[in-house]
């Protein structure tokens, strides 16, 4: 068993993540490591603390940010209406889905070195939807349906630009009840 840890190491870890995000997503997967750590203002002993590996530290990112998108629905349905709430949510997804794509050599090292980031994905990204849509009442609908169709949505924003009226569309259908 971990124990948790001290408020300091923390708030590294946290500036490790934040920063690796950044650099995996905008400069691939081979931005060195000591780059990284230099940027968060800790030491290469420190990150390697944290993340022994390169691929420890892709698959934390990675894990982080779905972490993040999935723990913010009951805070988010605590703090709209339920239908709101889903789409600022799906806005959130779009935005989880780019940065994938941005670390998306980053992510396949990991998958090669016999790792898998996404193993508890899917289920994360089901159970949260799956949350939304019954706060809106559509117990009726799969939460995998509203996602692959979202999903769809964020790989066409790459090459067609805001998203928003697309999503709009979307949260109009799942407000209809025939």
């Amino acid at each position: 068993m971990s124990r948790p840890l001290r408020a300091d190491a923390r708030r590294n870890r946290d500036r490790l993540l934040a920063t690796a995000l950044e650099a995996f997503s905008t400069e691939g997967a081979d931005v060195a490591l000591e780059s990284v750590a230099k940027r968060a203002g800790v030491g290469i002993g420190t990150l390697y603390r944290h993340f022994p590996t390169r691929e420890a530290l892709v698959e934390a990112v990675y894990r982080n940010e779905l972490g993040k998108l999935c723990d913010a629905v009951p805070e988010l349905l605590d703090t709209l209406p339920p239908d709101r709430a889903t789409r600022v949510w799906m806005d959130r997804f779009v935005d989880y889905t780019a940065t994938k794509h941005g670390m998306a050599d980053a992510l396949r090292a990991v998958v090669a070195s016999g790792s898998d980031p996404y193993s508890e994905s899917r289920d994360l990204l089901v159970g949260a939807m799956g949350r939304l849509l019954a706060a809106m009442g559509r117990t009726d609908l799969e939460p995998t349906d509203v996602l692959v169709t979202i999903s769809g949505i964020a790989g066409a924003a790459t090459q067609l630009g805001d998203p928003g009226g697309m999503l709009d569309l979307v949260l109009d259908g799942l407000r209809y009840r025939p």
